[in-house]
């Protein structure tokens, strides 16, 4: 079968994915303020269910019944939302937000291996590998250079962390036995399973009764709930269904730069030159990815001849 790719609406899905996860490392450090790990998961998970189930009943849909759907689930929660989420805000207590998203930035590679070894229709090509590389070179250029200093200052928490990528990696691929359901079903029995999983760790754990939480710490957690998980999982299962999930997690090398121009637009902050270098190797990336450019070169040869 042929490479998976993506028309303009699936583009269009994608940049506004990675603009409702772009300030999410940026939320994490406003919620850690007054939430625990396990408490800012739930938090996000928790608030973000209803609003999914309420958008499906509106939608005039049903949540399935079925026992074994359910069981996909709870492993699709806990591969996407419960063992990431939890990774990133713990790992952030130590690590800087930058560090953190440029190992975000390494789940493309991933899926691309994972991909190639147990699907027929996303294999591996050297476009994808040098696509690849040249977002995660991007992504570094981006958020700057120096970030990379402090790398190895918290080996633990850098090592652990890696696992998250890989595990969004196989969300991605474990997501693709969602396709015959719809988008809005798809991430409300997901962020439901997942909420199911966080709760009894984050009231065994951090007792969340005896906080006392700021008010901007709610906001933060709100909108990481109505935004970073409620309408970003209804995208990304739309994108997954439509473009698979090599092509839907490229949404990691474009966070930095959605991060990057919020805080340009919300608080003045400006860009250094290498942003912009960084931005050019990303799209240069997208491009390899995407396979078509070569394509386009190759029709336009003869033309030109």
């Amino acid at each position: 079968m042929a490479a998976k790719r993506m028309g303009a609406a699936e583009w269009g899905y994608l940049l506004t994915l990675a603009a409702a996860w772009g300030g999410i490392f940026l939320f994490n450090r406003f919620v850690l303020a007054s939430f625990p790990p396990l408490t800012a998961v739930f938090l996000r998970v928790g608030i973000a269910a209803p609003i999914l189930v309420a958008l499906v009943y509106l939608r005039g849909e049903r949540l399935p019944r079925s026992l074994s759907l359910w069981g996909a689930f709870a492993a699709m929660g806990f591969l996407n939302n419960a063992l990431p989420f939890t990774l990133f805000v713990w790992a952030q207590q130590t690590i800087a937000s930058g560090l953190a998203s440029i190992i975000n930035a390494t789940t493309p590679f991933f899926t691309v291996l994972l991909a190639h070894a147990m699907t027929a229709d996303e294999r591996m090509s050297g476009a994808k590998i040098a696509g690849v590389l040249l977002g995660m070179a991007g992504v570094v250029a981006v958020i700057g250079p120096e970030t990379l200093g402090g790398l190895g200052r918290d080996a633990v928490a850098e090592i652990v962390l890696l696992i998250a990528p890989i595990s969004y990696a196989c969300a991605g691929l474990w997501g693709r036995r969602f396709r015959d359901l719809t988008p809005a079903v798809a991430a409300a029995g997901m962020v439901v399973s997942s909420s199911i999983l966080m709760l009894p760790l984050a009231l065994w754990h951090d007792r969340p009764w005896a906080l006392s939480p700021s008010a901007f710490s709610w906001a933060a957690v709100a909108a990481q709930a109505a935004i970073g998980t409620a309408l970003a999982y209804w995208l990304y299962f739309r994108i997954l269904r439509t473009a698979g999930a090599t092509n839907l997690l490229l949404v990691t090398f474009l966070m930095p730069p959605a991060a990057l121009a919020l805080g340009a637009v919300f608080a003045g902050e400006r860009f250094a030159w290498t942003a912009f270098a960084g931005l050019a190797l990303i799209f240069l990336g997208l491009a390899a990815i995407d396979g078509r450019a070569p394509g386009l070169l190759r029709r336009r040869r003869p033309l030109a001849a």
